[in-house]
């Protein structure tokens, strides 16, 4: 079955919205494994727009599930990486204009580089996944650069708005999957997915967790977060059934 990787940057944008001490990701975070999660994700941006230092070392303290902390490959965020010792970091592309992360990484361009921060990191034992787009030509690169896991960038299919657009997409994104796992890659998946996308992902084994933020943090500001979570939780196991 697949797992559940909660993500709680956007209980920070709540708070940074005033600017004050509330609400607190990482007390979101302790509900989110309270309901079920397997995982805690926060991305340390650049700009710090929503987490921020703080809130990556005490989560580090505090998750008992695991934490995935996305950052982009700067030498700032390896050096943060290597101190706070997450359990596993996602390689993220990152753009100070983009409201969110936009797509994935383009490993055939970054290639060198995304291989030596890959090195960097295992080698002081932490696993590295790589956000892409659902493109088999970069799943390649992926493996060939030495990721332990891929996360495959959904956001095409669920921002798309006519079905062939959306069946093509999802497509895609089911190859990559297939292609990562003969290549012995760990699978993840996210962005945009929401409590009616997920549903398309039934019977597709390959995929090891989906890693889903904006819409339970968006529903648990009206039902609260652990309902939120176990209603997504939910969803997920009746992907296998």
């Amino acid at each position: 079955m697949a797992g559940l990787a909660v993500n709680i940057d956007h209980i920070a944008t709540l708070r940074e919205a005033r600017k004050v001490n509330y609400p607190d990701p990482v007390a979101a975070a302790v509900l989110a494994e309270l309901a079920g999660a397997d995982g805690i994700v926060c991305h340390l941006r650049e700009d710090r727009r929503h987490i921020q230092d703080r809130d990556v070392r005490l989560l580090r303290k505090i998750v008992q599930t695991k934490l995935i902390l996305e950052m982009a490959n700067t030498s700032e965020m390896v050096g943060i990486a290597l101190d706070v010792r997450p359990d596993l970091v996602t390689l993220v592309p990152e753009s100070r204009e983009e409201i969110t992360t936009e797509g994935g990484l383009d490993l055939v361009v970054q290639n060198k580089s995304i291989t030596e921060t890959i090195g960097a990191l295992q080698n002081n034992g932490i696993p590295v996944s790589i956000f892409i787009d659902a493109d088999p030509d970069q799943i390649k690169v992926a493996h060939q650069a030495g990721a332990d896991m891929i996360e495959i960038h959904t956001g095409v299919f669920c921002d798309a708005i006519a079905e062939p657009q959306r069946k093509q997409a999802l497509t895609k994104i089911v190859d990559a999957a297939k292609l990562a796992k003969k290549l012995r890659l760990g699978v993840n998946a996210g962005h945009g997915l929401c409590y009616t996308t997920i549903k398309a992902f039934k019977g597709l084994v390959e995929i090891d967790e989906f890693s889903i933020g904006h819409s339970i943090v968006s529903r648990a500001a009206l039902v609260g977060m652990d309902r939120a979570v176990r209603e997504m939780r939910t969803l997920i196991e009746d992907l296998d059934n």
